[in-house]
């Protein structure tokens, strides 16, 4: 079974229980997902079946859009509503006050990551080395806040609406606005709204996904790549790119990727443009 499944995840579970659960339903062991969330939150998640976890990488490189809940005032050691409390200090901040820091999370930011985060040191995930009471020190990282907006304000919790490049850690965005305030603050809640141009409204429940649905569901792989162009092959081509053979083309898409057809209408390619020789490279190759 090959596809992409818009999944809503559940709160409570981990992307890894999902990933299991629908593994189960499907009778196969292809199936993983493309960008974790956290057991506290909810919304989108994407699954790849078969063919299709060999296009991960391009459904993971998405902006990613989501409403979270702040409560200002708490600190956490996990920088979220399931971590143990570290310090609480009175909230002194208005409305004016919280609108006037997130301007300074708006575009390009170096953000330090969680403690409690996949990440790994020495080949340990940091999350480990956390719960066996160990901090070390993380580089920053770059990541891009595309829009950031207030959406409510009912002190001492806000919610805000975060538009933001992959990576974007959203409980570590909590943690530093609490920090520019003066009063700390942790994520109470969170929704992944859309991954690229998967929306949560267009979403399948888990309870939806039985042996029956499944199939109904997926969408075909050529999904995630839907904002690159096509280019529809002839059969010699065709066959010159299952081999992993570079090709000359006639179409001029003025770009470097696209997503390569075969004459049967099946999409049998990720190719890449290579300018120097003026050919198209099978990138991933999908038959």
């Amino acid at each position: 079974m090959d596809g992409i499944l818009n999944l809503n995840k559940p709160r409570g579970m981990t992307s890894h229980d999902v990933v299991a659960r629908v593994r189960a339903v499907a009778r196969q062991r292809e199936v993983g997902h493309a960008g974790t969330l956290d057991p506290m939150a909810t919304g989108v998640l994407l699954l790849c079946l078969g063919r299709a976890t060999r296009l991960t990488e391009y459904l993971m490189d998405s902006p990613k859009l989501y409403r979270a809940r702040v409560r200002l005032g708490i600190t956490t050691d996990t920088d979220d509503a399931e971590g143990t409390v570290i310090a609480e200090r009175p909230v002194e901040a208005d409305r004016t006050a919280v609108e006037a820091a997130l301007e300074r999370f708006r575009g390009p930011i170096l953000q330090v990551p969680p403690m409690y985060s996949a990440l790994k040191r020495d080949g340990q995930p940091l999350y480990r080395l956390a719960r066996r009471g160990q901090t070390v020190e993380r580089a920053p990282r770059r990541v891009e806040i595309y829009r950031l907006d207030l959406t409510a304000w009912e002190p001492p919790e806000l919610t805000l609406e975060v538009l933001c490049s992959p990576g974007t850690y959203i409980r570590a965005l909590a943690r530093d606005l609490g920090e520019a305030l003066g009063c700390g603050a942790h994520l109470t809640g969170l929704v992944r709204l859309a991954s690229g141009d998967f929306r949560l409204e267009d979403a399948a429940e888990l309870d939806e996904v039985t042996p029956e649905r499944l199939p109904d569901l997926l969408l075909p792989p050529d999904a995630a790549l839907r904002r690159y162009p096509a280019l529809y092959l002839s059969e010699a081509e065709a066959r010159a790119v299952r081999y992993g053979r570079d090709i000359r083309v006639a179409q001029d898409l003025s770009c470097a990727i696209a997503r390569a057809y075969g004459p049967d209408g099946h999409m049998l390619a990720v190719m890449e443009y290579r300018p120097d020789r003026g050919l198209w490279h099978p990138r991933k190759v999908l038959v």
